[in-house]
């Protein structure tokens, strides 16, 4: 009887053991994956943030550069088909991703022939306006790569998370997917051709 005892007690022991360690690894993918949600939305505010400062640098360049209509409604068409695409985190797909990418390598081109124009306009360039919304451009782009960089390390991080077994039973058990990562523009490996 002893025995049984025993062996009862070691076996409840075992499953409250499996049990704990199943609750605290699912948590541990929760929070994980949380990460890469805020991480995301962290992505989505500077390119937010650059979707706002663009109608303002138009209309200052509109005054300066009138003739440059083209230019200025590719930057405004872009701006819009951007801002368009949404991207849920809990719905990130490798196309999606691209699409939301596509679009975004769209606005920045089209920002850097506007910002090219300043060349041309020797006033636009000193226009205290133009000059601190160019600084607060450059700034944005930089705060794009960092909230890139930092999603992708997270993405990272929770995409090695849900495959190390054995947390990656609890991962295909609940339904944990993989997440896809920012990657390159199609043709950034090409240097750029200076000509002079």
């Amino acid at each position: 009887m002893k025995k049984l005892v025993i062996i009862f007690a070691v076996f409840i022991a075992i499953v409250a053991l499996c049990f704990f360690w199943g609750v605290s690894s699912y948590n541990g993918l929760v929070n994980t994956e949380e990460n890469v949600d805020a991480q995301w939305a962290n992505v989505e505010t500077q390119y937010q943030r650059r979707a706002d400062l663009i109608p303002n640098l138009v209309n200052t360049v509109k005054g300066y550069a009138a003739h440059e209509s083209q230019t200025l409604e590719a930057v405004v068409e872009a701006r819009s088909k951007a801002t368009q695409i949404t991207v849920n985190a809990n719905d990130l797909t490798p196309a999606k991703l691209a699409e939301y990418q596509k679009a975004q390598g769209a606005v920045s081109s089209a920002l850097g022939k506007l910002l090219a124009i300043q060349e041309n306009y020797p006033d636009l360039k000193a226009n205290q306006n133009f000059l601190e919304l160019q600084a607060q451009l450059e700034g944005t782009e930089n705060r794009i790569n960092v909230a890139r960089t930092n999603f992708n390390n997270t993405a990272k991080t929770y995409n090695a998370a849900i495959r190390r077994f054995p947390k990656s039973i609890i991962a295909g058990m609940f339904g944990f997917d993989k997440k896809p990562y920012f990657e390159a523009a199609e043709g950034a490996s090409a240097a750029p051709q200076v000509q002079f």
